[in-house]
């Protein structure tokens, strides 16, 4: 059950990660440099090749993670039970994976984004989105990820991922996401 789940999420992690990355050079990710030799092959297109080339690497070398089709996507996303910010044991397979990775590819900078659900003022969601980036971001450095290369950002309720009143698109806005950066 418990990897139903995170596999669930990872994909609708992935998903959102795709969508919503602006530009970032590729060069930033090692082992995908290459990238900009591909003819015909959008900015857009090799950001979504880059981004799912690393966490397939981190996934297939994380603890216990096995790599399926679904398993790729929410290694980016971290969710939060209501009014937490301690790191849950679903997610910490995914962190696992990332801090892995992470600590091969040393170039690598990433920016924590905390989020919360619409229920609350927006300062307390502002201050709670700020927790939940600060403990993904002291998760990962207990697993060795040097806390200069990870900056963390909080938004709060104002970036939902979606925008029913219900448990489950709640449970969805809850997160940390991890994003590359472009911090030298």
């Amino acid at each position: 059950m418990m990897k139903k789940i995170v596999y669930s999420i990872a994909v609708l992690s992935l998903t959102f990660l795709l969508i919503s990355c602006g530009a970032w050079k590729t060069s930033k990710v090692a082992g995908v440099s290459d990238m900009e030799d591909n003819k015909g092959v959008t900015g857009e297109d090799k950001e979504a090749v880059a981004w799912e080339k690393v966490w397939e690497e981190a996934l297939s070398q994380g603890e216990g993670v096995k790599l399926t089709p679904d398993a790729k996507a929410d290694v980016n996303d971290v969710l939060f039970d209501y009014d937490r910010y301690n790191i849950r044991e679903d997610a910490r397979p995914a962190l696992n994976a990332a801090a892995s990775y992470l600590n091969k590819k040393r170039e690598i900078h990433i920016v924590i984004e905390g989020h919360s659900d619409e229920r609350g003022t927006n300062e307390y969601n502002l201050a709670l989105g700020e927790k939940r980036a600060r403990a993904t971001k002291n998760y990962l450095r207990s697993l060795g990820v040097s806390p200069s290369r990870v900056s963390t950002v909080t938004y709060g309720e104002e970036k939902p991922l979606c925008t029913d009143s219900s448990e489950s698109c709640w449970q969805r806005n809850r997160r940390s996401s991890i994003k590359l950066s472009d911090l030298d």
